[in-house]
């Protein structure tokens, strides 16, 4: 009796502690610059700032060969320009996964290839080739062995769906029905992920005036405008949750469930040409920051309240590369030179409750051209009806500076600007101000975001060596930890 209750506590506790893992925020890796950051680089970049999950939109040799024995799982990418070549031929497919997926692994932990880049809808000739592709490339992974390791899906746009909102109506295009039925049928059997690019700064900047800006940027807004679905009576706080709640309700209109979403690709552009004037620094650093938070909540959607949805933030860097608009260019969190386009924290704090505020190494600060009258007047009202606190820089105190105006109201522009930021408060001040990652704090005047810097260094500027306790070291002594874990409960299992 006593054997039984001991094997049931055992497979419990292994149940359990496989099952601990809580959602995460990965990053996109694009490649389209024209001075791209070496590989070794790219990587000290991901450990520094403990991004743990990484999406390829190719298999680029370099960059995987320099993620092994990091820790940080890797999703690969089927180019839309080979899907035609891996769709049409199994020994092509075969020859794919054994150049790209297993001649990396068990180093580097490549867990999914991505096949194409929203196939159906950028590159319809090749629709009938996604599904083939897809299971060409499984069957290459049955012969290796690696089926359990690797998973396959296929991201998917928001442009899939012809009518996101109210989600619960919401259906695939008609059109592709027979290969979303195939497509889906695949996951299922497979136990893979549908994978959706979701973009609300699209959702918000084509909805004409629709939906408030608050709801695209996780903000609260009016109570009294409250969006609600009609047919559920779900109220929605946020256009991500609507977006990814469309996708599965899309899914159910063709019978299908159970299978979990993957946001392969969700951000806001940090800046845009002059008819584009919601691509900023302000709401790609509301937007991603909340974005975060709202992940690592492990909230899941008003349909699917249990569900826990896994993103990849969109991107690692500006790509200047990329052709159209300037807003195209500029989804980065960073720049190519390795200097922050703004920070943003990826992971739970030690405590394991909460997630610390990425706002840590940004500051709002004075801009050294503007007009002194100007400055004059946004830090007036900074100081006053903004709420700021500006003891710091009343005479006698660490920050006080009588004769230097822009430093002055650099402390009391940054202080409204992390008291307000999440609220919507912005750094402008009738142009007065701009964000930095250069800390202006120095001797005992220490600004709001400082971490410790003077300013004398530079938050984020370039490329340097990465603490081994912060990467290599660190993770895999957490891996090795959990699996000698899992070791020890199975042995005792068997013993028995």
């Amino acid at each position: 009796m006593f054997t039984g209750i001991w094997k049931i506590s055992i497979l419990l506790l292994i149940f359990l502690f496989i099952k601990v893992s809580g959602s995460f925020v990965g990053i996109n890796i694009g490649t389209d610059i024209s001075a791209l950051p070496s590989a070794s680089n790219i990587v000290s970049i991901l450990q520094a700032h403990k991004i743990k999950h990484v999406r390829l939109f190719d298999a680029d040799r370099q960059i995987l060969a320099s993620l092994a024995n990091t820790g940080i799982e890797v999703m690969v990418g089927v180019p839309n320009d080979q899907l035609l070549r891996v769709g049409e031929s199994r020994a092509a497919a075969a020859d794919w996964v054994n150049r790209n997926v297993a001649a990396y692994l068990p180093g580097t932990n490549i867990t999914y290839i991505a096949v194409g880049n929203e196939v159906l809808t950028s590159i319809p000739n090749a629709a009938l080739v996604l599904v083939p592709a897809m299971q060409f490339l499984q069957s290459a992974l049955l012969a290796a062995n690696l089926n359990f390791q690797v998973k396959i899906s296929s991201p998917q746009s928001m442009d899939m769906i012809l009518k996101s909102f109210p989600p619960s109506t919401a259906t695939f295009n008609s059109t592709w029905s027979p290969i979303m039925y195939n497509f889906l049928q695949f996951l299922k059997n497979t136990g893979s992920s549908f994978m959706l690019n979701a973009q609300p700064y699209y959702g918000y900047t084509r909805g004409n005036g629709i939906f408030p800006l608050e709801y695209a940027l996780f903000r609260s807004f009016n109570p009294d405008n409250q969006i609600m679905d009609p047919n559920t009576l779900s109220t929605y706080l946020n256009m991500f949750d609507a977006m990814v709640d469309s996708a599965y309700y899309s899914m159910q209109e063709l019978n299908f469930s159970g299978i979990p979403i993957i946001v392969t690709a969700t951000g806001w552009p940090s800046s845009g040409g002059d008819d584009e004037p919601y691509a900023n620094i302000d709401n790609a650093l509301a937007y991603n920051n909340n974005l975060v938070l709202h992940v690592l909540n492990n909230s899941g959607t008003p349909s699917q309240p249990k569900s826990r949805i896994n993103a990849y933030i969109h991107e690692l860097f500006n790509e200047n590369l990329i052709p159209g608009p300037l807003s195209e260019k500029n989804w980065g969190l960073f720049f190519p030179n390795g200097t922050t386009v703004y920070e943003l924290n990826f992971e739970e704090d030690a405590g394991g409750g909460s997630v610390t505020s990425p706002m840590a190494g940004i500051f709002c600060v004075a801009n050294n051209s503007a007009d002194a009258r100007d400055l004059k007047q946004g830090l007036d009202w900074a100081c006053g009806p903004g709420g700021a606190n500006c003891s710091a820089i009343q005479s006698g105190m660490p920050c006080y500076e009588d004769d230097n105006i822009v430093a002055v109201a650099s402390y009391a522009f940054n202080d409204y600007y992390h008291r307000t930021q999440s609220s919507g408060g912005t750094c402008n001040f009738g142009h007065t101000a701009m964000i930095t990652a250069n800390d202006p704090s120095h001797g005992s005047c220490i600004f709001a975001g400082s971490m410790g810097l003077n300013s004398s260094t530079t938050r984020g500027t370039g490329f340097g060596p990465v603490s081994p306790i912060n990467g290599i070291a660190k993770s895999c002594v957490l891996q090795l930890s959990q699996h000698l874990v899992l070791v020890m409960l199975l042995f005792l299992l068997l013993s028995i």
